[in-house]
């Protein structure tokens, strides 16, 4: 490893205890406050809402591959890969928090049209964060990686921690993944995004302090999201055992 290999180590060391936590408390009453409001929404409600994040996430997922950011040499080393990366990052939440900003100024019918529009920059910005690390976002199973990246991102930490263990071990865990995004968990996937950014973004529909909130919390959204992508490839190319083999 050179010293910047060495150092992006200790930082997915660090992350990975992040992830792998126990539930606190807080957290535990949260998950149930939701739970609990979940379960009065009546289920017709449920299906549409899970059909429609279904059918944003899929254009996204199988539409950025076609305008996404073009994959650096294959020798290219990695501390040249995360600077092209955070640079990306930034650029994304600049942009977020923009449009955030805007669309905060509008009251709930705004918040309402943000949602797949912050979507969508979400999933960009994972595209271009794959490619410049030299995975091929053309295949379908590192589509379904970068799903998985994007809800262990936006989950409860119950949830986390069994997302955790699956990408700790994707080489193994991919060959039993489905042969069509039909069979990919949807219903969970809408129910753990949704919940989490609830509370994160719930304020931004308030008037007078929406644009401020909208944008705050789209800048953290996407940084956490930034963070997130960035140490679960590093998982895959720096863990002992794969270092060898970086996937370029």
């Amino acid at each position: 490893m050179t010293a910047y290999e060495k150092k992006a180590y200790l930082l997915l060391n660090d992350w990975k205890q992040k992830m792998q936590k126990k539930p606190s408390l807080t957290n535990r009453i949260a998950k149930g406050i939701q739970n609990k409001i979940n379960n009065i929404i009546p289920e017709k409600v449920h299906k549409v809402i899970t059909v429609t994040i279904e059918k944003m996430v899929k254009a996204v997922l199988f539409g950025a591959k076609y305008t996404t950011t073009d994959r650096l040499a294959t020798n290219a080393s990695f501390q040249l890969r995360e600077s092209y990366i955070k640079r990306q990052i930034n650029f994304y939440q600049k942009t977020a928090t923009i449009e955030g900003a805007i669309t905060g100024t509008g009251g709930i019918l705004m918040g309402f049209a943000e949602f797949p529009v912050l979507i969508g920059i979400k999933m960009k910005l994972l595209f271009n964060i794959a490619a410049l690390y030299g995975f091929n976002v053309k295949d379908y199973k590192e589509r379904l990686y970068i799903l998985y990246i994007f809800q262990l991102t936006y989950s409860s930490q119950q949830r986390r921690n069994e997302i955790y263990g699956l990408l700790q071990n994707w080489e193994s865990y991919s060959i039993l993944l489905p042969a069509d995004a039909d069979e990919f968990d949807w219903r969970t996937f809408q129910q753990e995004y949704r919940d989490y950014i609830d509370l994160a973004k719930m304020a931004q529909l308030i008037p007078l302090i929406g644009a401020a909130v909208g944008a705050i919390a789209n800048y953290h959204l996407i940084a956490q999201l930034g963070e997130t992508a960035m140490n679960c490839y590093r998982m895959r190319m720096l863990d002992p055992g794969k270092i060898e083999n970086k996937g370029f």
